[in-house]
């Protein structure tokens, strides 16, 4: 049976949404119509060519003229709400909305001429009507668009004469769980949060309720915002209405030093910007890679920060003579060390690689074993070695690549969650899902991943089916031209494993020689959801720790799952245990060897697709 647990969401609701975005954002992916002629617009007396459908907005970026907006989002439907990008178009009897209004063939578009400015200077009258003046002891101070674009564009007095705030309006701070905190007050009703909730996470938990003045965001009776992805409307929010939990009141955005690195959390190997002060965490926001994480972080990638900084290994320990770990010098640890491996046999050692280790120390540990003469060295992660196994890479990588998710056009997912195992794999299922219609199915539990699909059974038995052309979903499969299938790591590394792996491989190859697959398009992926098991396999590490055998020495590299325990090993058994946390493997070893985290150090690791990245030390 392939497991994955949490219950089954409505579908119709889901078909809805997925239509009024579309319907919304207008956006088709692997569309093979023809290109339409395209139209002569003028944007400030620069001349531009667009393609039918652009809107005002685009067309004045293509030409470096910046619109202030701050409802509009590149990665969000238009909504139109703020009309802070109100712009002067000749013959229009009135400013237009840049974001929400095609252009036409001939138009002159003048963002900068007094009836823009004085348009824009009345929105932003009317924003900060009801708007709190408490920016000094606001967390988005320093980077809040409403200060920027109050300065940039807004007027250099206040005509509000309502001095015992009496007629400003006031809301409720909403609680929407431990992660994102709320001054529902500053809120300017944007609807960013709303939207990509909507759209993106595909949690429908946030809306608008009231009209005008009285108009305010919330979940309408109490709840959480139930998201993997809950801490992007911490980035997207134009104002100080909705802020970190965590970071709240600790940091300011120009004391923090900021160092691009990526993430280890998973296997995606989202790209990040870590925020120091004095060499601390302060908080991990999200880069732009389109190709990995588009502009979004997962919230473990987001908040697992706090964990750097308690139960550090800070020095070496070595259990003594009562049975309790001692801490020591380096020297005596290494000599220590040393005197051990050099006092057991090759064929009686083992390393063991857990989740968070870099390519670097990978490759380091293997060159020492293999200098002494030991071939053990595995990973907590199990995968099958029947046939080529991981000999051949395309075996064990997402072949298809992330952002080839997009251009799918079916999509078979084994055994696997990637809402939880991989959000960011799953946000780009779901993309595809809404803007592409992809057919999307299931073999294994039925579990919600906000986006509707075809549950074909949890057994095996039935991609046996599908492998034989007996199955409804063979068809789909056939006619496919870009299919993809995605299996999960979890089943790959039970008994089961082999046989699960050659079915998937049996039904991509049958694909590839039968069906409409095109030339290149890559069918068979491989879900990972550890950060160091790619790079690993890379190397030439074993997989899983069911041979591990019954070592004399077993060197655990930053080996914390839990899935060895002392018991399991003879009692004589030497244990060293290298890594930045006194975890799992910690407790159970005799020599204890600190090591560097993630943030700490310049390393490379290796993500689902095979693409190699470097995180930097702070």
């Amino acid at each position: 049976m392939l497991h994955c647990s949490v219950p089954l969401a409505k579908q119709n609701v889901k078909t809805v949404i997925r239509r009024a975005v579309k319907s919304a954002t207008g956006l088709r992916f692997n569309s093979t119509d023809q290109k339409p002629q395209k139209m002569e617009v003028f944007v400030d007396g620069k001349r531009v060519l667009v393609d039918p459908g652009t809107t005002v907005m685009q067309a004045a970026a293509m030409v470096g003229s910046e619109i202030p907006r701050f409802c509009y989002h590149d990665r969000l439907s238009v909504a139109g709400n703020c009309r802070m990008c109100l712009v002067e178009v000749e013959k229009s009897p009135k400013p237009v909305a840049a974001c929400a209004m095609p252009v036409m063939n001939g138009w002159s578009i003048k963002t900068d001429s007094p009836l823009t400015r004085k348009a824009r200077e009345g929105v932003m009258e009317f924003i900060l009507v009801n708007h709190p003046l408490d920016c000094p002891i606001c967390d988005q101070g320093g980077e809040c668009d409403l200060q920027d674009q109050s300065m940039a564009f807004g007027n250099d007095r206040s005509r509000f004469v309502d001095v015992k705030f009496e007629g400003k309006a006031a809301f409720e701070d909403k609680n929407i769980g431990p992660l994102v905190k709320t001054i529902m007050t500053r809120c300017i009703q944007c609807t960013r949060c709303v939207r990509f909730g909507n759209e993106v996470a595909g949690v429908e938990d946030l809306g608008t309720t009231g009209r005008g003045s009285d108009m305010q965001i919330g979940t309408y009776v109490e709840k959480m915002f139930k998201s993997e992805l809950s801490g992007n409307i911490i980035d997207l929010c134009p104002v100080g209405a909705l802020t970190s939990k965590p970071y709240a009141f600790t940091a300011r955005p120009w004391e923090l030093r900021k160092v691009e690195s990526v993430d280890v959390m998973d296997a995606v190997g989202s790209n990040i910007v870590v925020g120091t002060r004095g060499g601390e965490i302060m908080r991990i926001l999200p880069r732009i890679n389109e190709d990995i994480n588009e502009e979004w972080i997962s919230d473990k990638t987001r908040f697992a920060y706090d964990g750097l900084k308690r139960q550090r290994l800070n020095t070496p320990y070595i259990r003594g003579q009562d049975g309790n770990l001692q801490p020591c010098g380096w020297e005596d640890a290494l000599v220590a060390t040393a005197g051990e491996l050099h006092a057991c046999a090759p064929g009686d050692m083992a390393v063991v690689a857990g989740n968070f280790v870099d390519a670097e120390t990978l490759v380091a540990t293997k060159d020492l074993f293999n200098r002494i003469g030991c071939e053990n060295l595995y990973t907590e992660e199990g995968f099958p070695n029947a046939g080529a196994g991981t000999d051949l890479r395309s075996n064990y990588l997402f072949n298809s690549t992330i952002a080839g998710i997009e251009e799918a056009d079916a999509l078979l997912i084994v055994g696997a969650c990637p809402r939880y195992e991989a959000p960011l794999v799953n946000a780009r299922i779901r993309k595809a899902w809404i803007h592409n219609e992809l057919d999307v199915a299931l073999v294994g539990k039925e579990t919600d991943l906000t986006y509707s699909y075809d549950h074909l059974g949890e057994e095996a038995s039935v991609l046996q089916d599908i492998a034989a052309g007996k199955h409804p979903y063979s068809k789909v499969l056939a006619e496919a031209k870009r299919p993809v299938i995605i299996v999960g790591s979890n089943p790959l590394s039970t008994a089961e494993g082999e046989s699960l792996m050659a079915i998937c491989s049996q039904i991509s190859n049958g694909l590839k020689s039968k069906g409409s697959v095109e030339k290149d398009w890559k069918v068979l992926n491989v879900l990972h959801k550890v950060a160091s098991q790619v790079a690993a396999l890379d190397v030439g590490y074993k997989t899983g720790v069911e041979n591990l055998g019954s070592p004399k020495l077993l060197y655990l590299l930053g080996a914390d799952s839990g899935k060895i325990s002392r018991a399991n090993l003879p009692k004589d058994c030497i244990v060293v245990y290298q890594g930045s946390h006194g975890d799992q493997g910690a407790s159970m070893a005799d020599i204890i060897l600190p090591g560097a985290a993630y943030t700490e150090k310049a390393a490379t690791y290796v993500n689902m697709e095979g693409r190699a990245q470097e995180t930097r030390y702070l």
